[in-house]
């Protein structure tokens, strides 16, 4: 397979590209990110697309599989891998695109969770320090971010649904439909993790004391009705059962601790600890367990991740105050209990460095806004400065 095959798939993956371009700075205007930022923005996450669709074809990759399923016309009413063919064959087989092509259409999809991933970082560093500022642009230019998010697959989806949940818990009261949004677009590729956003959510209402009690009570009960139809359905997803018990659950982690055990990128979770599990599925591989290019680049991202872990929990033990508003009661019951789920079902580092930025976004923007103080702050500490100012003395006046 080569990235373009014809004339008319190289017409259609320009026109794809630029319609990406476009989409993306209508975004960046209603996330408030200036236009050269969310252009540099986009042009960075498109430049993985293009380093991604070369090692799926020198390599193999799941893409390969949805876009020969897609050329082949093939639609499927269902969610996770059906939902991506079926988006991607309506596109492949209306604009006949290429490998290329339909990858950058996926493209879209993680941009617009980079630059919702952006915009919530720059909130929660906006009076902060500059230092603190490139730190969190580092943090947001991360290979793994793009690598993973930028081509054909259910990872660009999950991506902007994270994306989209983050920024629309900053402000929940006026970002509603954009929290269902990210919800609803998570549901179509990974409904599990959907269902824990919606648990959270329902945990967030009813924990939260500057919900007036009356309000909280209506709220928990829609999240709770939310709750109640959708695990089952994820449940079923995942191969548990609806009517799984404690048992069941159980044998299904065990059985999930086995899955995917074969290959270099392959550890042991069975035989871990959960606090080992955690940290083996956020910041392995480390650069001395590094064994090709790519787990290279993986491992210094997560050298950058695990000081800004160590650096922000230090603040959590702390007490340290929050210098954004937002949900943070959903955003840290999503994220850690996305984390435990997966550390505890995934023995593949390989597919670690992929599904953690499905919740790694909302552990980085809790710790960010923790560090560093408001420089408004830092300035009423400041001692003050001698004047210049020549004050008259009976001296001189006389």
């Amino acid at each position: 397979m080569s990235l373009i095959d014809s004339p008319i798939q190289l017409a259609s993956t320009l026109l794809v590209f630029l319609a990406g371009l476009f989409i993306s700075l209508a975004v960046g205007k209603r996330l408030d990110i200036p236009a050269r930022r969310t252009f540099l923005l986009y042009a960075w996450h498109s430049l993985f697309c293009f380093v991604y669709t070369v090692y799926a074809i020198s390599n193999g990759a799941d893409a390969l599989v949805y876009y020969m399923k897609a050329s082949n016309g093939e639609f499927m009413l269902s969610v996770g891998t059906g939902a991506v063919v079926s988006i991607a064959t309506l596109f492949v087989t209306g604009l006949n695109l290429s490998f290329l092509g339909a990858c950058l259409l996926f493209n879209i999809f993680g941009s617009i969770g980079l630059l919702a991933f952006d915009a919530s970082l720059r909130a929660a560093t906006a009076d902060k320090s500059r230092l603190m500022r490139l730190f969190a642009t580092l943090v947001v230019f991360l290979p793994s971010v793009s690598f993973w998010t930028a081509a054909l697959g259910k990872d660009s989806l999950a991506f902007m649904a994270a994306g989209l949940v983050l920024w629309s818990a900053m402000n929940m009261r006026r970002r509603t439909l954009i929290m269902a949004c990210g919800i609803g677009i998570m549901l179509l590729v990974r409904p599990h993790i959907a269902g824990v956003m919606v648990i959270a959510l329902t945990g967030s209402v009813v924990i939260q004391g500057k919900i007036p009690f009356p309000q909280r009570v209506m709220l928990g009960g829609v999240a709770l009705a939310a709750t109640a139809a959708m695990v089952p359905f994820a449940l079923n997803y995942a191969g548990v059962g609806e009517d799984a018990g404690a048992e069941d659950l159980v044998s299904y982690v065990e059985q999930r601790q086995s899955v995917n055990t074969q290959g270099g990128s392959s550890i042991d979770i069975a035989s871990m600890s959960l606090p080992l599990q955690l940290y083996s599925y956020l910041f392995r591989p480390m650069p001395f367990e590094a064994t090709s290019v790519f787990a290279l680049a993986a491992s210094l991202d997560n050298v950058v991740l695990l000081f800004l872990f160590v650096a922000g929990g230090m603040k959590v033990l702390k007490r340290g105050k929050h210098t954004v508003e937002s949900n943070r009661a959903f955003l840290w019951l999503y994220s850690l209990l996305t984390w435990v789920i997966l550390a505890m079902t995934t023995a593949n580092l390989g597919i670690s460095v992929r599904q953690k930025w499905m919740f790694a976004p909302m552990l980085i923007f809790l710790f960010i806004s923790l560090l560093g103080k408001p420089r408004r702050q830092s300035a009423l500490r400041r001692p003050a400065q001698p004047s210049s100012r020549i004050i008259p003395t009976e001296e001189s006046v006389s």
